[in-house]
């Protein structure tokens, strides 16, 4: 039986074919995501997969339930699997609000879903950085959030030569878009006009800025002129403070699709590499007030990172790390008589936090050496008798040293390599 178009299997490191997905590689990914978050003070929240489908649709409108996994449960709800973080955050945050201070931040790894065409960088589920800020309406509140994504990605050993972060305004394009459209329920329609602008073809776009009464001309010539709000001048002022500003510039191309964005907005896109943008996001202040039916008026702001565009970037710049299967200490057990206290000196390396293999069955010197080698083990322990007395052969296999010591002195000894 073969698993779902758009899904993953992943498998442990050597992989089984091409096409396998690395839990090795997700678990690196995963690590890095977490360490950064940390060094920035912020903390791992998560929610439940399967949400009321009403928490999407109320945010994005019922034109979603088609891009969903979305059923009538046992107990007649409509619900859906996550496609998203951010509408579950949003109601967490509003149920919960008054047992934390602001600003609040936190992190999560979900693991998302979206019943879409499958593409190269598109699945239809990945795990995804969700990175929020919730409480907080100052632009440094901006800056500390690009400035985490600037250093996740400088985490996997990327640079200013491999990506860009792109800044843009909301704000700047609803000033734009009011002065030339007296109908403010088409603002949506026209944030979607220009998000999709640099991936459709130029008539397509012409013909609908021309419903909405705009040209092309002076769209472009909006964007080209590129004039940084207040808010974008100031977030730009804390990034070089950071000396993080070579990371990032001005593109009024990005304006993020999505209806509930409300101030500044970024994209962060590889350079060149013809890929999607590897994250995007940007201030929301009145999702959560929209979540909790107006009882609670959070400003509020992030963005995501999904792990699918990430890997495949790491494995176009050669720097993912070399993975595969590894344990510290290969006891090897050459003399069945000694099982017993070999099996002892296993279970005290592995209290001791070391990494620790063995042949479970009886099986020949080389066959188990090889095993160690398999396993990238730094050293092989191997118990003989000397004077009828079990003693501890250890070796390094990076360094190839050989020393004798006793049994309960390996620990100590292995952890002072």
């Amino acid at each position: 039986m073969e698993r779902l178009p758009g899904f993953r299997d992943f498998y442990p490191e050597p992989l089984p074919s091409k096409d396998a997905s690395s839990f090795d590689l997700r678990n690196y990914i995963f690590s890095k995501w977490r360490e950064t978050s940390r060094r920035y003070g912020f903390r791992e929240y998560d929610g439940p997969p399967l949400e009321p489908l009403d928490l999407y649709t109320r945010k994005s409108g019922e034109e979603i339930v088609g891009q969903l996994y979305n059923f009538t449960d046992k107990g007649d709800r409509a619900v859906s699997l996550r496609p998203e973080m951010t509408p579950t955050l949003a109601r967490m945050a509003a149920a919960s609000e008054r047992n934390y201070k602001k600003p609040i931040k936190w992190f999560a790894i979900p693991q998302l879903f979206r019943y879409e065409r499958t593409q190269k960088g598109r699945l239809r589920e990945h795990f995804q950085f969700n990175a929020d800020i919730i409480g907080e309406t100052d632009p440094a509140a901006d800056a500390e959030l690009v400035a985490l994504l600037i250093d996740s990605l400088r985490a996997f050993g990327l640079t200013s030569d491999d990506f860009v972060i792109r800044l843009s305004s909301r704000n700047a394009w609803q000033e734009f878009f009011t002065k030339r459209c007296p109908d403010p329920s088409r603002a949506y329609e026209f944030y979607q006009i220009i998000d999709k602008m640099e991936r459709e073809k130029p008539e397509v776009t012409d013909e609908k800025l021309k419903s909405l009464g705009f040209s092309t001309g002076e769209v472009k010539e909006f964007i080209s002129a590129g004039e940084p709000t207040e808010e974008l001048q100031s977030v730009l002022r804390h990034l070089k403070s950071r000396k993080l500003d070579a990371f990032v510039q001005i593109d009024y191309n990005i304006i993020r699709g999505l209806a509930y964005y409300t101030g500044i907005v970024f994209e962060a896109f590889a350079k060149g590499a013809s890929m999607r943008a590897i994250a995007g996001g940007g201030r929301y202040d009145n999702l959560v007030k929209m979540i909790s039916d107006d009882k609670i008026n959070l400003p509020a702001l992030g963005f995501g990172m999904g792990d699918v565009v990430l890997a495949d970037l790491l494995a176009e710049k050669k720097i993912l790390p070399k993975l595969q299967a590894q344990t510290d200490v290969f006891l090897l057990i050459e003399d069945e008589t000694l099982r017993d206290k070999s099996l002892l000196l296993v279970q005290q390396l592995r209290d001791a936090g070391i990494a620790t293999e063995y042949s479970l069955t009886p099986a020949k010197s080389d066959k188990q050496f090889k095993r160690a080698l398999e396993l990238s083990s730094r050293f092989t322990i191997r118990l003989h008798l000397k004077e009828n007395r079990a003693i501890a052969l250890v070796k390094d296999l990076v360094q190839q040293k050989q020393s004798e010591i006793q049994p309960e002195e390996a620990v100590t000894f292995i952890r002072a390599q």
